[in-house]
């Protein structure tokens, strides 16, 4: 395809970090898989808000860390229905708790998207395509972002140039 295979973006401000998440809200579509992998504070959930906001959802959206999972209705770029399935696997003790809300079933979900917080707590059940985004403290409002399309010449390959044509712009 040509396309850069990652793109790292450096965010000065959680608001910074917000308008990256509006900038994939505006790309996603049903059946989009986000995983957000970040230690705690890292704003995970601020590129979430980010997200939602790319969607038109209005009104707060916070971590569903102690519910597991948030729904929201949104819409895509062309106007249709679009729910946002917002996970927080942290308080998981082991993968069997899957099973507990129906996991699968969020993942790729047909009339929505879903953003995963902490997915390594998945145990690995989660399978391509998705995006991988990285996030990590550089400071007290900076943030590393590292968005990485899963597989490299799938779907999420055409976001990683938007991304990168955008911080070009900036």
């Amino acid at each position: 395809m040509g396309g850069p295979a990652v793109v790292v973006i450096v965010s000065h401000s959680a608001g910074e970090t917000r308008a990256w998440g509006a900038r994939i809200g505006r790309l996603a579509s049903a059946g989009d898989v986000i995983l957000l992998h970040g230690d705690l504070g890292a704003g995970k959930t601020t590129l979430t808000q980010g997200i939602a906001e790319g969607l038109g959802i209005k009104g707060p959206v916070q971590s569903p860390t102690f519910t597991l999972v948030a729904e929201y209705d949104g819409r895509d770029a062309t106007g249709k229905l679009l729910r946002l399935y917002h996970l927080d696997l942290y308080r998981l003790t082991s993968v069997d708790d899957l099973e507990t809300f129906g996991f699968d079933e969020y993942l790729a979900p047909p009339d929505g998207i879903a953003v995963v917080e902490w997915p390594e707590r998945a145990g690995g059940l989660i399978e391509a395509p998705y995006l991988l985004v990285r996030l990590e403290t550089g400071g007290v409002d900076q943030r590393r972002l590292t968005f990485e399309a899963v597989p490299v010449d799938g779907h999420y390959a055409a976001w990683l140039a938007s991304l990168q044509a955008d911080a070009l712009q900036m």
